[in-house]
């Protein structure tokens, strides 16, 4: 049997969706953090490839990824989740239907002009230092990691919508502190393992589609 770069690709998300599922078995999760797993990590996959379904997934994993930020009191996430990611991903299904390529296979992909990364960078410090200063009033269980994720998550998801390659740098940021939040919630005793294995995969996937993309923006 010979394998290609994309038969490797579909194993892997099958074998990745087949460990969550296990994994969640074992330890008992969460209902709702299994399902948002899944959805988000299909979404994310299926983002990388440019196919515009993938906000399907996205909006469907999103709803209850608010729903265990609530249950875990992360008070940005399900704030960003519900009021922003929703919202967004359904304009981003229209958009990127907009913009194909001509067979229709994937959407056109572009790079972002530095002035432009410049100035969202620069509004991502100061959102982050104002969230941050609401989530400790409001007492949320981690202020500085969600305040930080929660701003350049809104950055990452402007950047998708436009297709700009720049959104996984963002993405990359956003999954690794994410990774440790919720690492520290499930040591701490919550059942959310298949959270955590959704964002470990979520930060190799962005990692991998970054490249992916700057090869073919290269070509």
């Amino acid at each position: 049997m010979s394998f290609n770069k994309q038969s490797i690709e579909k194993y892997c998300y099958i074998l990745i969706l087949a460990i969550i599922i296990v994994n969640a078995l074992i330890h008992g999760d969460n209902l709702f953090a299994i399902i948002s797993a899944i959805c988000g990590i299909s979404y994310t996959f299926f983002a990388g490839k440019g196919k515009p379904f993938c906000y399907i997934f996205g909006i469907i994993g999103s709803g209850f990824y608010g729903l265990i930020s609530w249950q875990s009191a992360i008070w940005g996430n399900l704030l960003l989740y519900v009021l922003y990611y929703i919202p967004m991903q359904i304009i981003g299904f229209f958009k990127w239907n907009k913009n194909l390529k001509e067979d229709k296979s994937s959407i056109l992909k572009i790079n972002i002009e530095l002035k432009e990364l410049f100035i969202i960078l620069t509004l991502s410090v100061m959102g982050i230092m104002l969230v941050n200063m609401l989530l400790v009033q409001y007492g949320d269980s981690h202020p500085i990691l969600d305040s930080i994720t929660t701003v350049l998550s809104i950055s990452a998801m402007y950047l998708t919508v436009r297709r700009a390659i720049e959104q996984w740098m963002f993405w990359i940021a956003v999954n690794s502190l994410s990774l440790i939040m919720w690492i520290n919630l499930a040591v701490s005793g919550a059942k959310v393992w298949s959270t955590v294995i959704m964002w470990a995969v979520y930060l190799f996937l962005g990692i991998y589609f970054y490249f992916e993309w700057k090869k073919e923006l290269k070509s």
